[in-house]
């Protein structure tokens, strides 16, 4: 069993930069994979970044460049930081850690980018 719960969402400027962290408790070793997806107004929930099976980094390819996800040597903490954002950027940005018995997830933070 994991808990997800995200933090660090807000409003911000286009150009500007936010740091989202996930932070998890539980059996977070039971964890193989690792991510942020996120679900702007109208559209599927989708693919941001993840931490996959032996440690590879993949993102999507509108916030290559831009956006890192990087996590603790614990599997406690999962961050996404977010460089140049822009408006299309905005959604709610959820974390994900997959198990076993299949995904978890947490709660969201909206992150806002306007002018």
């Amino acid at each position: 069993q994991v808990q997800l719960v995200e933090s660090g969402g807000g409003l911000v400027r286009p150009g500007g930069s936010l740091r989202l962290s996930c932070a998890a408790s539980g059996n977070v070793f039971s964890a193989n994979a690792m991510g942020w997806y996120r679900q702007a107004p109208g559209k599927e929930r989708e693919l941001v970044a993840a931490i996959v099976g032996g440690g590879i980094l993949r993102y999507a390819d509108s916030v290559k460049g831009r956006f890192t996800i990087s996590r603790n040597k614990n599997y406690s903490m999962v961050s996404l930081q977010m460089n140049n954002l822009k408006p299309e950027d905005t959604a709610v940005y959820y974390c994900r850690f997959n198990t076993p018995w299949g995904p978890t997830w947490g709660q969201g933070t909206q992150v806002t980018v306007s002018s």
